[in-house]
């Protein structure tokens, strides 16, 4: 499962493809094209056919987007690969933009030239896209055109044919609602708002709504599919029929009609031809989708996706389900933690030894189905890089006087698991154990945080930075992302974050992770998964308030704390939890991992 990404981060491919593409464009009569990370269903993982902008820049990252013109190329990546970007792609052929501070609609505005066709494939876009880059194609006096066929497809000649892995149901033991329910939930909502139909093209919503999973991408069990839901209380489902055997035929039953992807565009049509109101998420759905509607004559509802929120917050089955896969996933990380302690120092442990290692120890649990994405296993100066991505080339031992952080999941059939560690490989100095406390006193402030009804995660986001924001310093990624069961390992709506607008609600599962980057240094993070707890009582207090479960179960290097920096609230929580850890974790260790485990976790 472990990937090194030595296929792919080659700069030196970049300008060739970059030719080609554009002889393919003058072939077609245009004069640029967009490149974005994204498949038709727009999720985090894609399948190796639709790693377009990886296989024509070299950079394997989980977001951007490049605009190729016929005599310059930009690429444009967030935050966490500023660093990673200029490793991967040739610079000379792809300047690197950040698309925060410099995004890609600005740039077209000032680069693309009067009159100048941009075209875009309309499968790989959502409906919210297109607008904006119509709109900076306008200003910029060019036409924003789609295309019928990707000509980047046209010119990779050995591009994968797309995946067929088997569609397989999910017991209802770990759903906790029947699909059948499910469907009749969400058709009850659709006939309360007057709408006829829904388009579903997110398939971590396809999976959730009629309790299946799949293999078509790396990481997270989801059928690559397209489903529509009826007011009638039917649903479409539109696949490679090859993916669905008899015990997936019988389980989606008279529910759920079975049809060939390729009939999609004709049911659309029919959608257009009865005048049906349908709703489409324009931030999910692709723009193609939205044409094809249009043209037939449908009348489109522009709303959220109606599984996003009810699959964010899990029901009981799913959350003793992710209590038990945390439980498990403990161990695996305890067992980790302590091999490291006593590996490294000895200096013959590398990034991709450690990574393989925690993979083993999770695989040695007997239910591992994958890890939920890439390990982030980076040492020193790759540890601040906030998603790095180690190759044979970059792989670094762990030394002493170094920090090594490890950013990694599981996915079991009962819960999906993320977790960050940052460990100090012997004796760290005085300025890492006063980042790493200060990191320490942002996590824990969201850890104990109590807040009414309807809050959200911009508000929370503040307490993690805090303590860093008094020292001058900060991080530039999210406090939380929302997580899946047994699903993805990034979930929406819910986020803890500066832009994280929805708010918590009981059940959701985010992540608590602030972290601190030393450039050319070290990083620290230090990430639990949560569990949104629902309101309760607070003695004395006028109104009821929710908090957060902490999920993760694994010890917090205890020789980076300066216990000096922490509140005796802060280290109550620290003691806490560590006493939490050693009553789940130890009973499931050997002799010589529960004589560790006892020492990791002594009070402070």
């Amino acid at each position: 499962m472990f990937q090194t990404y030595d296929d792919v981060a080659n700069p030196a491919l970049g300008p060739e493809r970059a030719a080609k593409l554009r002889e393919e464009l003058k072939r077609r009569g245009l004069d640029g094209f967009l490149i974005p990370r994204a498949d038709e269903h727009q999720g985090e993982y894609v399948p190796p056919h639709a790693e377009r902008l990886r296989w024509l820049t070299g950079f394997s990252g989980s977001a951007g987007l490049a605009v190729v013109l016929i005599d310059k190329a930009a690429i444009f990546v967030d935050g966490r690969y500023t660093l990673q970007v200029r490793s991967q792609v040739d610079v000379g052929t792809f300047e690197p933009k950040h698309l925060i501070e410099e995004p890609a609609t600005r740039w077209i505005e000032q680069n693309l030239p009067k009159g100048a066709k941009l075209a875009y494939d309309p499968w790989l876009h959502t409906i919210d896209q297109v607008a904006r880059f119509k709109t900076a194609a306008e200003k910029a006096g060019a036409p924003f055109v789609p295309v019928e066929s990707n000509p980047l497809d046209a010119v990779w000649a050995d591009q994968p044919e797309p995946p067929t892995a088997q569609v397989v149901p999910h017991p209802l033991d770990y759903a906790g609602e029947p699909a059948a329910d499910k469907v009749k939930r969400l058709t009850e909502e659709l006939m309360n708002d007057d709408v006829g139909a829904v388009v579903l093209t997110m398939p971590d919503s396809i999976a959730w709504a009629f309790n299946i999973r799949g293999q078509d991408v790396s990481h997270t069990p989801l059928p690559l599919s397209f489903a529509i839901l009826h007011e009638d209380g039917h649903a479409d489902l539109f696949v490679d029929e090859r993916k669905i055997g008899d015990e997936t035929r019988a389980h989606l039953g008279n529910i759920v009609s079975i049809r060939p992807r390729e009939e999609l565009g004709d049911a659309l049509d029919d959608l257009g031809a009865r005048k049906a109101r349908v709703l489409l998420d324009p931030a999910t759905c692709a723009a193609w989708i939205a044409d094809r509607l249009g043209n037939a004559g449908a009348e489109m509802k522009r709303g959220t996706d109606p599984c996003e929120l009810p699959k964010a917050c899990k029901n009981e089955a799913e959350l003793n389900g992710a209590r038990a896969a945390h439980r498990r996933d403990g161990v695996a990380l305890s067992r980790f933690l302590a091999w490291i302690d006593a590996r490294a120092p000895k200096g013959d442990v590398t990034e991709i030894s450690a990574s393989t290692q925690l993979e083993d120890f999770r695989a040695e649990t007997g239910q591992l189905k994958d890890v939920s994405f890439d390990t982030i296993s980076g040492a020193g100066a790759n540890g601040a890089i906030v998603h790095y991505r180690v190759t044979t080339d970059t792989s670094r031992t762990l030394q002493p006087g170094e920090l090594y952080l490890v950013d990694s999941g599981a996915q079991y059939l009962d819960g999906t698991t993320d977790v960050t560690r940052t460990v100090s490989i012997g004796t760290p100095d005085a300025e890492q154990r006063r980042r790493f406390t200060q990191v320490l006193k942002g996590h824990i402030g969201i850890a104990t945080a109590r807040f009414p009804e309807g809050t959200t995660g911009a508000q929370l986001d503040a307490l993690a930075r805090m303590a860093l924001w008094k020292a001058g310093l900060d991080f530039d990624h999210g406090t939380g992302h929302g997580v899946g069961s047994y699903l993805s390992v990034h979930e929406g709506p819910q986020r803890i974050s500066k832009h994280g607008h929805a708010p918590l609600k009981p059940g959701m599962i985010l992540s608590n992770e602030p972290g601190y980057y030393k450039a050319d240094a070290y990083g620290i993070r230090i990430e639990n998964l949560m569990i949104v707890s629902p309101p309760a009582p607070i003695e004395g207090g006028e109104r009821e308030m929710m908090g957060f479960e902490t999920l993760t179960l694994a010890p917090i290097d205890l020789d980076l704390v300066d216990p000096d920096l922490l509140t005796a609230e802060e280290l109550a929580w620290l003691n806490d939890y560590h006493a939490r850890v050693w009553d789940v974790v130890s009973p499931q260790l050997g002799e010589e991992e529960k004589v560790w485990l006892e020492q990791a976790t002594r009070p402070v």
